[in-house]
């Protein structure tokens, strides 16, 4: 498990197993984010293994899936609504936390500086520099 935190609430990391959920918790997170699909991940991974063990240590589970390249709207709704829902710290996961990373800036548009959506997750090798109109652009129209 390799957590790699943006903001003191929201932290994004590759790939987590179920066993990974115990000290996820004991790190003080309250809900995690999972923005991998089940058709990327062998089933013991899937969305439904993950809510299950995960609730039944006291986690909050979300499953918003992000397909590589074809984020949506729908995905980045989601993701901000998840993270404002939360009692506490959120971790979200993918594959190597680019699409966590990604989908986070994108819905936090508006609500923070550009260059900080975009200079958090760069400090952990996330370049997000390409999506600078798309942020601008929610921002402006408030995502």
């Amino acid at each position: 498990m390799d957590i790699r935190p943006l903001t003191e609430s929201y932290a994004v990391s590759p790939q987590i197993e179920p066993t990974d959920l115990p000290a996820i918790k004991a790190a003080g997170y309250t809900t995690v984010i999972d923005n991998r699909p089940d058709g990327e991940v062998p089933g013991h991974l899937h969305a439904a293994a993950m809510r299950a063990a995960a609730e039944a240590i006291g986690l909050t589970f979300v499953a918003n899936p992000v397909v590589g390249g074809a984020l949506t709207k729908a995905n980045v709704t989601a993701q901000g609504q998840a993270i404002a829902a939360a009692s506490g710290p959120v971790l979200a996961y993918c594959a190597s936390g680019n699409r966590s990373s990604i989908v986070w800036a994108l819905s936090q548009a508006g609500k923070h500086p550009t260059d900080v959506l975009i200079g958090l997750p760069e400090r952990h090798g996330y370049q997000l520099q390409h999506l600078r109109q798309d942020i601008e652009a929610l921002a402006r129209d408030g995502a």
